[in-house]
């Protein structure tokens, strides 16, 4: 009986010390901002996992809304630019369509776009230019898909997907992060 009380306030313990250091990591301001994106047309989840693909990106060392939406932008942008250069190569191919090469185009006019996205957002200005272009992101890779459809390299999907989260981001009032 001894050992089953002591069992249960270890296990007790153990909950309760988990269950804190869970609430901690919720309250990092992109836990905070991507539950306030969450209303929106973006699930939390989604919002998340976007900006935290890589294991390697310090993404939930983000301090506060605006270090969340440079984070994204500056997703957005190298995923642009990871996207063109696919889509540069297979362009190159012999049998490359006019569709490709025009999404090409469409693509290397974003990449330039999207690095001043960066440098405004991270400078806390033209936050609504910003939002403005990365919405137009959103139509030029569909616009792409449907240009070229299965010809297109898959990482323009993925485009799409950060496209979205990074516009959610921006389009966000401010939300209070701690």
């Amino acid at each position: 009986m001894a050992s089953t009380s002591a069992t249960l306030i270890v296990l007790f313990v153990a909950v309760v010390c988990g269950g804190s250091g869970a609430v901690g990591a919720a309250n990092s301001a992109l836990d905070q901002v991507c539950e306030f994106v969450g209303a929106s047309y973006v699930t939390p989840e989604l919002c998340a996992s976007a900006l935290c693909y890589d294991p390697a990106l310090p993404c939930r060392d983000a301090r506060d809304y605006a270090a969340v939406a440079s984070l994204a932008a500056r997703l957005l942008a190298r995923n642009a630019t990871a996207t063109r250069d696919s889509v540069a190569v297979a362009a190159r191919s012999a049998n490359a369509t006019a569709g490709l090469k025009s999404c090409l185009q469409l693509y290397d006019g974003l990449v330039p776009a999207l690095e001043w996205a960066v440098g405004s957002v991270a400078a806390g200005r033209a936050y609504g230019a910003a939002q403005e272009l990365m919405q137009a992101t959103q139509f030029a890779q569909r616009a792409c898909a449907g240009m070229v459809g299965a010809e297109m390299p898959r990482e323009n999907g993925g485009f799409a997907t950060m496209a979205t989260v990074a516009h959610a981001v921006l389009s966000t009032p401010v939300p209070k992060t701690d």
